[in-house]
């Protein structure tokens, strides 16, 4: 299957888009459509026809004139596009309750990531298995890793301690880290950093909310 495999190349906020994209066209398929145009998912998605075609051509798939994209071809290409098709093992530090909410969420699964393990340091939850996901001393992360071989963190843990715990993943192996503390941590250049604070959305939605009053 052919698609850009220069996905540095692709601006942020376009790669933000494609899973709405991937997500409307899959509900379509539901509904038993074959085609679809960009100006229909621009309906939907509130992103201008031109927008989408431009997104669209970085993952190199092009519509047809008067009968747009084919819809099999387009979610092969975009879930290909944006690793959904390969399974990424993972492990996530602090099984509160946003984390143990990360790990009773089998819908992760069909976007490519599966959480192998749950690490803390609280004795009332190690021990306990959460979805089939077991939760194990973060003490012992290092050694476990070894077998697990996980290469993304999901961090969840308090912020006081999130550059610590962080550090302590990259030590045992992790390759990229799924921050959802409100804490910017720091990493090095080579270990991938994908932050999401739900703290920080609420902020945001309470200040525009604050506006229409």
């Amino acid at each position: 299957m052919a698609y850009n495999s220069f996905h540095s190349r692709i601006p942020e906020p376009a790669l933000r888009r494609l899973p709405w994209y991937l997500s409307y066209v899959k509900l379509l398929k539901k509904q038993e459509h074959t085609h679809v145009s960009s100006t229909q998912i621009a309906k939907k998605i509130n992103v201008s026809a031109s927008q989408i075609a431009k997104d669209l051509s970085f993952v190199d798939i092009t519509g047809k004139t008067r009968v747009g994209y084919d819809i099999d071809l387009l979610i092969s290409v975009l879930e290909d596009f944006l690793g959904f098709t390969k399974m990424h093992s993972a492990v996530l530090f602090g099984v509160g309750s946003l984390g143990a909410a990360l790990l009773s969420d089998s819908g992760l699964e069909q976007y490519g990531l599966k959480i192998l393990a749950g690490f803390d340091t609280d004795n009332s939850v190690i021990g306990q298995s959460i979805n089939g996901v077991p939760v194990i001393s973060a003490d012992s992360f290092l050694e476990t890793n070894k077998k697990l071989n996980a290469q993304i963190g999901v961090l969840t843990v308090p912020s006081g301690v999130s550059q610590q715990v962080a550090d302590y993943m990259i030590e045992g192996g992790v390759k990229a880290i799924w921050n959802f503390t409100p804490f910017r941590i720091t990493v090095p250049e080579d270990i991938v950093l994908q932050n999401t604070s739900l703290y920080a959305h609420l902020a945001v939605m309470f200040n525009r909310l604050r506006e229409h009053e």
